[in-house]
């Protein structure tokens, strides 16, 4: 369950009613655009507001064509036949499509669906913008003070019930047992619709009807055990790995380089002796000085 008690964003609604209480009192004549979620546009004339547009609420012509006063070709064929025009009351009253009163009423409702959309929602920033024409304009605009007054008395009521919802946040689905009573007209288009997938905001989109008057049902709904809303999944915890330090390896550092040391050249090659290298086997034994005479001699000598 959302707690709509808290649903207002304080600082949004100050600066959203300190800007429109601006306008008022400077009879600004303009269009007032409001960044935020969903945010949305006060069109004003003379410091009153004619007009109110935001992505969060239907427009005047789907709320008329949810009428079944005017079918999809019909106000197609009448854009046409003027020039274009994005909401063309003067085609609508010359064909009986609709009177001037029921025009203002949908406008009217239109105008203030936009403002409970706007401040139900986030508001970021307003900016002042001048040269543009309002979209299906009333004729006698509503003071800022009033219009911002009569949307907080919808919150309030809104969060006073059993089960507040939000209009963007939660998704209705049918509950498993079927309602043991019959149900209202809205209440059987809503429960056809909602498939736990679509908010109040979307299903007022799909109906035709103001956000403000579906989102009002689908609590009541919800608190009749008529709809549910799905769990939300538990959010699964991702740990990440720790990433180690990044090291660069170092570039190998290139061998040394020796240059080699040039041995003296000796002046005169040296004179090996016998044996330097430690084969003694293979030298001839070393020769005497004597003749063949002093041999004989030897051997005579040797005989004695």
């Amino acid at each position: 369950m959302s707690d709509v008690r808290n649903a207002l964003d304080g600082a949004g609604y100050g600066r959203l009613a300190h800007a429109l209480t601006e306008c008022g009192r400077e009879g600004f004549t303009g269009e007032l655009r409001v960044s935020g979620s969903p945010g949305g546009a006060f069109h004003l004339r003379d410091g009153l507001v004619v007009a109110a547009a935001s992505p969060g609420s239907p427009g005047p012509e789907a709320l008329l064509l949810r009428s079944d006063r005017i079918d999809g070709e019909q106000w197609a064929r009448l854009v046409r036949e003027s020039d274009g025009a994005s909401w063309p009351a003067a085609g609508l009253i010359a064909h009986g499509y609709a009177g001037a009163a029921q025009l203002r009423v949908v406008c009217v409702m239109a105008l203030q669906d936009a403002a409970f959309a706007v401040l139900a929602g986030t508001v970021d920033a307003c900016e002042r913008v001048t040269g543009t024409e309002p979209h299906a304009p009333i004729a006698v605009g509503e003071a800022p003070a009033r219009l911002l007054q009569e949307a907080v008395r919808k919150l309030t009521a809104l969060a006073g019930l059993p089960y507040p919802v939000r209009p963007d946040r939660e998704r209705p689905r049918p509950a498993a047992a079927p309602p043991a009573w019959p149900l209202s007209p809205l209440q059987r288009e809503l429960f056809a619709h909602a498939d736990g997938r679509c908010t109040a905001r979307d299903l007022a989109f799909r109906t035709g009807r103001g956000v403000y008057t579906v989102t009002v049902e689908i609590a009541r709904m919800l608190g009749e055990g008529i709809l549910e809303c799905a769990p939300r999944p538990a959010e699964i915890p991702v740990r990440l790995p720790s990433r180690a330090p990044l090291v660069r390896p170092r570039e190998p550092s290139p061998p040394p380089q020796h240059t080699p040391e040039q041995a003296p050249v000796p002046a005169e090659l040296p004179r090996r002796d016998p044996g330097a290298s430690g084969i003694t086997e293979a030298l001839d034994p070393p020769k005497s000085g004597t003749s063949w005479r002093g041999f004989f001699r030897l051997r005579h000598h040797a005989a004695d």
